[in-house]
């Protein structure tokens, strides 16, 4: 019995240190304040995430007229502002469709190796505070990649630093050990540090929501939910009097 306790706790103790990031160590590592029901971070977040992310980035297993009708967006600004996608006669894709790019897979071989992936599901798999600090790492590396960046978070990242002038761009700061410990500006972006920081955390935001669309029902559904069982307790706790007072 003690040697399959000790086999039990060993492998626990496994399942738990490889669902934590390695990064998460890291001083710099920090969470983001994602909160699903602040529909003004969420539409900031789906502006951000079209003009920043699916140049590259497809979302195809959502629709843009559940953005639209979840978000509280009118159809024509969606149409209008979000969708840039034709089809082979040049008509734009309609809000119905799926969130596609036109990137093919052969363009996206050529320029980053492989097709960069799909987000639609990211938040739910990387996790929100991954992206977070993925979004907030890249730091000044002529010898890493071509484009001279680096991320500290995916070490010899193929993406480029997309959102670089928003944040501007910085170095990494490192201990003794060489570990990255912080980051230096050194060179101001358009957005100032809390600025930009809002910025990634509504990025995450709207890729939380992406991942779990229903949460936003789902969270609406639970207030009432949760009314209702404290008035059924309430009743229950009457009843219950009611029952025993002669008892009692």
């Amino acid at each position: 019995m003690k040697m399959r306790a000790r086999i039990l706790g060993a492998a626990l103790v496994s399942l738990l240190a490889a669902a934590v990031p390695a990064q998460a160590s890291g001083e710099y590592w920090s969470e983001p304040n994602v909160r699903v029901d602040d529909r003004a971070s969420l539409q900031r977040g789906a502006k951000l995430f079209v003009n920043y992310c699916m140049g590259c980035h497809s979302a195809q297993y959502h629709r843009w007229s559940h953005v639209a009708n979840d978000l509280g967006i009118p159809d024509d600004v969606v149409q209008e502002n979000f969708i840039w996608l034709t089809d082979e006669l040049g008509q734009k894709f309609q809000v119905g469709e799926l969130m596609e790019i036109s990137m093919s897979e052969e363009y996206g071989d050529t320029v980053f190796g492989g097709m960069p992936p799909d987000l639609t599901l990211t938040a739910r798999h990387r996790q929100e505070d991954w992206i977070y600090n993925f979004l907030h790492s890249f730091y000044l590396d002529k010898d890493a990649t071509a484009t001279g960046m680096n991320n500290a978070v995916l070490e010899g990242a193929s993406m480029p630093h997309v959102m670089w002038d928003l944040q501007g761009l910085q170095k990494a700061v490192r201990d003794d050990d060489g570990q990255i410990v912080d980051f230096e500006l050194v060179q101001e972006g358009s957005m100032s540090p809390r600025e930009f920081d809002r910025a990634v955390n509504d990025i995450v935001t709207f890729m939380s929501y992406l991942g779990e669309p229903a949460q936003l029902e789902r969270r609406h559904i639970g207030i009432w939910v949760m009314l209702f069982l404290f008035v059924f307790l309430l009743l229950a706790y009457l009843l219950k009097r009611e029952y025993w007072k002669d008892v009692h």
